[in-house]
């Protein structure tokens, strides 16, 4: 972690955010390709090995790479070898969009966070059904976030939902409705109760006649006033999902240590990062109250050391995820926090 702090981190934060995170991913598509490689960039070893069962499924670890890192699945298989007890690819859409324009992903670095109004952008459910037809890793439980198409209007959303889930029903392990995501227009008011009822109740109906169903989860925003929480949490006991995942990015930006001038000049987007620790543990500890153990979650959102997920765990989540503590911490994060949840 060291090295990464002193020598790759600063090297990539001379870049732009998003330039940064593309030349990233073909530095690690290039190391792993060499021969030999592998054992040298992905230290794996014990450490990594911490197994349990979730929604029926067996995980290696239960620290998983949040969804929005690798939309398409383009590094696919290379995060088993960098640790990762999962990886969760997407959000896709059923035709492929270019997102928001740019620039559309920043950092604050003095509050060890990110703000992001990227858009779905992504190359569409065909594109990723290629990619992952093309894994071969078992070790590796594979989870695709999916959503709606910007041009799609709300009242055909689940319409939408729907076709990402057909496309890629048998090459996903688990999948993840996205409709707390603050960068497409419109998209929050699925949480509404009549709406978000119909979307997965609409998934359900279909996912629940394959001969093998996938367990679905949702997504939710931490921005949740604890009524829409209550409401929220009964729609997923309702529809019988396999679980939650506590939280998506935030609208909010309070508490910053940027100054006012820095952030307005960002604008719109998603926050991550060590601002949401908190807010991400608050709600994650409201939906076990009402949840209690009767579907999985997953805590995701601030998580930046080890201490941070195994707070989580005590909070309530079966399953933890990384993103901004991954780009700020770097690769050794991972090994800390399965280190972190298995001493609790």
């Amino acid at each position: 972690m060291d090295l990464y702090k002193r020598v790759l981190r600063p090297l990539a934060f001379q870049m732009n955010a998003e330039t940064a995170h593309h030349a990233v991913f073909a530095a690690l598509k290039m190391g792993f390709a060499l021969p030999g490689s592998g054992w040298v960039l992905q230290g794996r070893g014990p450490a990594y090995e911490s197994p349990l069962e979730a929604m029926g499924l067996r995980f290696r670890n239960p620290v998983g790479l949040a969804a929005g890192f690798d939309k398409d699945a383009v590094l696919g298989d290379t995060w088993a070898d960098l640790g990762f007890g999962y990886a969760e690819f997407g959000t896709v859409t059923p035709r492929p969009q270019p997102g928001n324009p740019k620039p559309r992903l920043f950092r604050l670095v003095q509050d060890e966070a990110i703000i992001n109004r990227m858009g779905f952008n992504n190359a569409g459910a065909d594109a990723l059904a290629s990619r992952l037809e093309k894994m071969h890793r078992r070790d590796l439980v594979v989870g695709v976030n999916i959503g709606k198409n910007k041009d799609t209007a709300l009242e055909d959303a689940a319409s939408d939902y729907l076709k990402c889930l057909q496309r890629l029903h048998d090459l996903g392990d688990y999948f993840v409705v996205n409709v707390s995501s603050p960068n497409t227009p419109g998209l929050r008011q699925l949480q509404d109760k009549d709406r978000l009822v119909e979307i997965l109740s609409t998934l359900q109906d279909w996912n629940q006649g394959q001969s093998v169903p996938r367990p679905l989860l949702l997504k939710i925003a931490p921005d949740l006033t604890d009524t829409q929480l209550e409401e929220v949490a009964a729609t997923a006991l309702e529809t019988q999902l396999a679980g939650l995942i506590a939280t998506n990015t935030t609208i909010a930006r309070t508490g910053l240590r940027a100054s006012a001038t820095d952030v307005e000049a960002i604008g719109a987007g998603g926050l991550s990062g060590a601002p949401l620790t908190a807010r991400a543990g608050e709600v994650l500890t409201f939906l076990k109250q009402i949840i209690q153990d009767k579907m999985t979650l997953v805590g995701v959102g601030g998580i930046m050391e080890g201490a941070h997920a195994a707070e989580r765990k005590a909070q309530g989540a079966d399953l933890v995820q990384l993103y901004s503590g991954y780009v700020y911490r770097g690769p050794g994060l991972v090994r800390e926090v399965v280190e972190a949840l298995r001493g609790n």
